[in-house]
């Protein structure tokens, strides 16, 4: 398919989502991505409740790794891996999210492989990092959420209890990390011809997300932290109908929203006419907000709200954001047919490229479903392949 990584071929040896995820986001801008499955298939086609017949696909699958194609074989057998030799003689680059150790194992770790292939591009995802006392544990989003302070931040005001965000952030945010690194490494192997061993650790990652203000007062060295006030509420107002969010930093938003209020008295309240005042007494400011919010419909509030240029959107439930206004408008929202699910829907890729469009390539794929091709492509005749699929070596789709 076009897109800015045509011609890149990528090995995809990762499961669950932060590998898969990233890979396909290099299969949505063009990259020829070939899934690497054992026997059995990623964990995550059965992840939840499987929304096909054969139990192949769930949503999770197949929004992690559309567009690509599906190779299922042995691994620790000696056609496996002369299978995968071939395929890394051939690849752009490789991607896996194996506990430490687990390649090299296998015989392609990355050491071993980049000696034998300079130009490769070799991925490794990881929970916390190859080194340090975590380096074995067994990772999932929710551990990472708690290292990296992100359930701290998410804490409840008054009991101060730590909680998890809802949605799966550190894999998700390790995917695009990735991704970009690829991309900057592709570009780096162009002027030197060398490629390179990127090392993503999901750790790593959210500490740097998390950063810039999320760490603020962690920032200048030998400067007490000042305590994180614990009671301030979130911005989500309620209307007489439903929810909005409205943000009002800077002078001109405040003064808007007072505008908005209908309440001349509002905006000679002298605790919030100045952004450090607003920022001090952020609890009082944003209960004060919510007290007058409460009084009228969304649609009255918005309207009022837009027309005084402050920030301002209704609070969707997920089953809205496929109809509002804006994602119609955008377009953001895409449908294809997927083998043996039906008509899915996905969201189209996010970073639009004027002279290189990306694009969906295509539905998940079944697994093995290019297993006969591929091997094909490598040279082995119809006879070999049917033996290796006896053996239980090989798993092609029927």
């Amino acid at each position: 398919m076009p897109g800015p990584l045509a011609g890149v071929k990528v090995l995809d040896f990762t499961a669950v989502v932060s590998g898969p995820f990233a890979t396909m986001f290099l299969a949505d801008q063009g990259a020829e991505v070939l899934k690497i499955e054992p026997i059995g298939g990623d964990s995550t086609r059965r992840s939840r409740a499987p929304i096909d017949k054969a139990g192949e696909f769930s949503a999770l699958f197949i929004s992690s790794n559309r567009g690509k194609r599906s190779l299922s074989i042995d691994m620790k057998s000696d056609s496996g891996r002369e299978v995968l030799a071939r395929l890394v003689a051939q690849a752009d680059v490789l991607v896996q999210n194996f506990r430490p150790g687990a390649m090299e194992r296998l015989g392609l770790g990355a050491e071993e492989l980049r000696a034998r292939f300079p130009r490769l591009i070799y991925v490794s995802i990881s929970g916390v990092g190859e080194t340090g006392p975590y380096a074995r544990k067994r990772v999932y989003d929710p551990i990472i959420q708690g290292l990296s302070g992100f359930a701290d931040i998410q804490s409840q005001a008054v009991t101060n209890r730590p909680q998890m965000i809802r949605t799966i952030v550190a894999d998700k945010t390790t995917s695009v990390f990735t991704a970009q690194a690829v991309s900057s490494a592709l570009y780096a192997r162009e002027k030197s011809g060398q490629g390179d061993h990127i090392r993503v650790a999901m750790l790593d990652v959210m500490i740097s997300y998390l950063w810039p203000e999320g760490m603020m007062q962690y920032t200048v060295v030998g400067t007490p932290a000042a305590a994180d006030p614990n009671d301030r509420p979130d911005l989500v107002f309620k209307t007489s109908d439903g929810y909005i969010t409205a943000g009002t930093l800077s002078d001109s938003e405040w003064q808007g929203f007072c505008k908005a209020s209908s309440d001349p008295e509002l905006i000679k309240d002298t605790r919030f006419t100045t952004p450090v005042g607003r920022a001090v007494n952020a609890t009082a400011r944003i209960h004060k907000m919510a007290e007058y919010i409460s009084q009228d419909t969304t649609a009255e509030w918005l309207v009022r709200l837009d027309a005084a240029d402050v920030p301002c959107a209704p609070i969707l439930r997920r089953g809205e954001i496929i109809d509002n206004e804006q994602v119609v408008a955008r377009g953001l929202i895409a449908e294809f047919d997927q083998p043996t699910v039906g008509r899915v829907r996905q969201p189209k890729p996010a970073a639009r490229f004027e002279r290189n469009p990306s694009a969906i390539g295509g539905p998940a794929p079944r697994l093995g479903e290019h297993s006969r091709d591929v091997l094909r492509g490598l040279g082995y005749d119809d006879s070999a392949i049917e033996r290796m699929i006896a053996d239980k070596v090989l798993r092609a789709a029927s």
